[in-house]
């Protein structure tokens, strides 16, 4: 008979890679995975542009209410994309900043490893972003022109604040004030 005491102990003294966030992660990992491989690449960007969009709205929220107001300024958004994938481990930067559009830069995904090969993860991103800056701008168009998830060294990500004037120029994902 073997003492639970001591079999406790030793399994509780390995040094293995399990903590909350990898869990978390990883458990993101396989689910868009399994999305891909069940349904296709679009099909589970559609059901983790839902998640995305519905934690954007969260996310805004959370900013709105710390700020003390209703509705953030073009410079807000862009400092609240950039500070909340700072809080989730991400390195965003602002590449460019105007009227027309707020450019991002992104050395370091929040996913980290687990993203790669997940393209269906950036959708979260990609709705986030779209979700805060149409509530707050009114409008919204995101674009993701590099991730880290199709094998770039860093994501850029361009989202318009005015809608396309030519339809050829459509690309991305469109937001609209709720």
């Amino acid at each position: 008979m073997v003492c639970t005491s001591s079999v406790e102990n030793t399994i509780e003294s390995l040094d293995l890679p399990i903590q909350r966030d990898q869990f978390l992660r990883t458990m993101i990992r396989e689910l868009a995975g399994t999305l891909q491989d069940v349904v296709g690449i679009d099909e589970a960007a559609g059901f983790l542009n839902v998640v995305g969009y519905r934690t954007g709205e969260h996310v805004n929220q959370i900013y709105q209410n710390a700020l003390q107001l209703s509705n953030l300024s073009r410079e807000q958004v862009t400092a609240v994309l950039v500070d909340w994938k700072r809080r989730i481990q991400g390195d965003f930067y602002v590449i460019e900043e105007n009227d027309e559009r707020i450019v991002l830069g992104n050395r370091k995904c929040p996913f980290a490893e687990q993203v790669e090969g997940r393209e269906a993860m950036c959708v979260m991103t990609s709705n986030i972003f779209g979700a805060i800056a149409a509530d707050n701008l009114g409008y919204a168009r995101v674009e993701l022109e590099d991730t880290i998830a199709k094998g770039a060294q860093e994501c850029r990500v361009v989202i318009y604040l005015q809608p396309s004037e030519t339809p050829n120029d459509f690309v991305g994902q469109e937001y609209f004030k709720s």
